[in-house]
């Protein structure tokens, strides 16, 4: 039996039908593609009107992205500043796994702390404020990014937030003389809304 495969007309007219066809598809498609961009920053910016004040990204700023990021914070068994016979857990630093919202690694995140993409770009940052999370989990966060390093997910990332939050709080274990410089490590997941301009 013989196959014949399918080809596509050549005659120019028929080139030419075909390619206005596939034109006016594309132009078709833009719009949907800009009320759907638009849909996304409407949403975006909701949901950050609805935080607390003072984690909220500052006016004008637009969500690019949001990675869930699943690991351990480290805390260590320290004297209290000027009270040298008291005692605390302190906070030493996270290390974490960056997903997206398909559970996909797309990234790690370590003390600086630091957000680094799997293209290898990364920034860092400084709290600007916090707000409290429900019982027993860490607070909410809002961080100033630093310029980014790197060419990748990371360009452009101006504006960090923690949200919904789960664990990471200090250790309910002993912290004593006995213990100064022991160190303990609690499970924590949090997201991570990256903002740009």
């Amino acid at each position: 039996m013989k196959i014949i495969s399918p080809t596509l007309p050549t005659s120019p007219t028929c080139a030419a039908a075909v390619t206005a066809l596939l034109m006016s598809a594309c132009a078709a498609q833009a719009p949907m593609m800009k009320d759907v961009a638009q849909a996304m920053a409407v949403d975006s910016a909701a949901m950050n009107a609805a935080l607390p004040a003072a984690i909220r990204a500052p006016a004008g700023q637009r969500a690019l992205m949001t990675q869930r990021g699943v690991g351990q914070l480290t805390y260590e068994c320290r004297a209290k500043k000027d009270m040298a016979t008291q005692f605390e857990w302190v906070f030493v630093g996270p290390v974490a796994t960056l997903m997206n919202t398909d559970r996909k690694v797309v990234g790690k995140y370590y003390a600086g702390p630091t957000w680094e993409a799997n293209d290898g770009s990364k920034v860092t940052g400084k709290q600007v404020a916090i707000s409290p999370a429900a019982a027993g989990n860490i607070p909410l966060q809002l961080v100033k990014a630093d310029a980014a390093m790197g060419e990748g997910a990371m360009k452009g990332v101006s504006y960090i937030q923690r949200l919904k939050t789960q664990g990471g709080v200090a250790p309910t274990a002993t912290c004593d003389a006995a213990s100064v410089s022991k160190r303990m490590t609690v499970p924590y997941e949090a997201d991570y809304v990256f903002y740009g301009m």
